[in-house]
């Protein structure tokens, strides 16, 4: 049986504002979306230390600060046209095809 893809309300590229967790009310740009864990990477937040072990080329090994995931639901847009964050919404436009709207001014995305 083939599974059905998720429609998520944010993509890559987005500016979005964390609304729960230990990075609420930090904003930044999503990197990646992890489809399969519904979970997204966003640009200086939540991060995370991890260890680098030695090998030939840093002998010393190390420990780097990267972004940690956070889950879809804890991620609000930020509406463009008004730089607050919004709920979202589909519908059709005039082309035929669904699009993202913002449901605080009704316009597209």
């Amino acid at each position: 049986m083939e599974k059905k893809k998720a429609k998520f309300h944010i993509k890559t590229g987005d500016t979005v504002v964390v609304i729960a967790g230990n990075s609420k009310g930090q904003q930044g740009k999503v990197t990646e979306v992890l489809v399969e864990k519904e979970r997204a990477k966003v640009e200086g937040v939540n991060m995370i230390t991890k260890h680098i072990k030695p090998t030939a080329q840093n002998p010393q090994g190390s420990l780097v600060q990267t972004e940690g995931t956070i889950h879809i639901s804890n991620l609000m847009l930020i509406d463009p046209a008004t730089s607050q964050p919004t709920r979202t919404g589909r519908r059709v436009n005039d082309k035929g095809k669904l699009q993202r709207y913002s449901k605080k001014t009704g316009e597209f995305i």
